[in-house]
């Protein structure tokens, strides 16, 4: 737990993700399982919003990168509704990173890339599976994964269609540090748009 007040990382007043990448680097080798779990807020065509996690894919100084089932619910609210925001929060270090911003589709490249790089089972049940739509039965479910098993027994499995990526490009980003008799630390960036410069300020717990 901290108890110093402060946020002594390097690069910690004037580039987030710097921070992130250090944060990131602790959760890898203190979370038990998934460091990249993230919960993901979108909100769909009446502003009801929904939130679940998924897996954080990549950071970079455009953003952050997951990857979905595009007919899903969160695929189409992303489509009615490119914005979002998400949290990350690391029990073992007391640490928690909340983001807000724009949504954009990734490239075809790197949902190509992304896709080609997961498990041979995946790759399958990403065809396989209606995400957020009804299922009849789990044995429906298990015909469909048997049906492209097939389909695909040899050969290279062609990234589906409807499967890519999305990257939050934040406008806002906190970093939130537990500390003593709650009095924690939150270091809040702020920028106007994507080619803007990050503001910095501290926030009362």
């Amino acid at each position: 737990m901290n108890t110093t007040g402060i946020f002594d990382e390097k690069h910690s007043e004037s580039d987030p993700f710097a921070l992130f990448n250090g944060w990131f680097e602790m959760a890898e080798k203190t979370e038990p399982q998934d460091p990249n779990a993230m919960a993901l807020a979108t909100s769909d065509s009446d502003g009801l919003p929904n939130v679940r996690m998924v897996l954080l894919k990549a950071v970079d100084e455009a953003g952050f990168v997951f990857y979905t089932n595009l007919e899903s619910a969160k695929g189409t609210e992303l489509v009615e509704n490119p914005k979002a925001a998400l949290c990350i929060h690391w029990k073992s270090l007391d640490r928690q990173i909340r983001a807000r911003g724009e949504i954009e589709a990734v490239t075809d490249a790197e949902a190509d890339a992304y896709y080609a790089s997961r498990h041979r089972s995946s790759r399958i049940g990403a065809w396989a599976s209606k995400q957020s739509r009804p299922l009849e039965s789990r044995f429906a479910l298990e015909k469909e994964v048997a049906r492209f098993t097939a389909k695909y027994a040899v050969g290279e499995i062609p990234r589906p269609p409807f499967w890519s990526g999305f990257r939050l490009k934040p406008s806002s980003i906190e970093f939130w540090r537990s500390g003593t008799f709650r009095l924690h630390d939150r270091l809040i960036f702020k920028r106007d748009s994507a080619d803007a410069p990050w503001a910095t300020n501290r926030y009362y717990p």
